[in-house]
């Protein structure tokens, strides 16, 4: 069995961005070389989140729009309290979850026609990082 570990480091610019991952992480099934297994792609902070979905910007606003409601940022979070302002994003972060696992076959990420990966950053504007491990044959 073949392995291959990565950390990728952002510093968004902005405090609520979306950063595709697709072919980043299709360059490091690559380079591991597996030709059959799976990669773990994982947001190694909490107020983060990776998914899979379709890269269209309206459905990106959705999908915002959807979290805001859910997740309001500015209410009194109990968190706050403890000097924090981004209760929000933790809530957030639990709602598009912080990790995927994505089929390798054939030597490539096995989504479907119109899937793609993303980092979901929901309170951005300092360093963070997500590990993709790639592991197969």
């Amino acid at each position: 069995m073949k392995s291959l570990t990565e950390y990728l480091w952002f510093e968004t610019r902005e405090r609520r961005e979306l950063v595709r991952l697709t072919d980043t992480v299709a360059s490091l099934v690559r380079k591991c070389g597996i030709q059959d297994g799976m990669v773990l792609v994982s947001a190694m902070h909490i107020t983060a989140g990776v998914f899979v979905n379709d890269d269209e910007p309206g459905l990106h606003e959705d999908i915002w729009e959807w979290l805001q409601h859910l997740a309001p940022a500015g209410p009194d979070y109990r968190h706050h309290r403890t000097g924090e302002d981004n209760g929000d994003a933790h809530l957030k972060s639990m709602l598009v979850h912080h990790q995927v696992i994505i089929p390798v076959t054939n030597g490539k990420l096995d989504l479907g026609p119109w899937q793609q990966v993303f980092y979901a950053e929901f309170d951005g504007q300092r360093r963070k990082r997500v590990i993709v491990k790639v592991m197969g044959e």
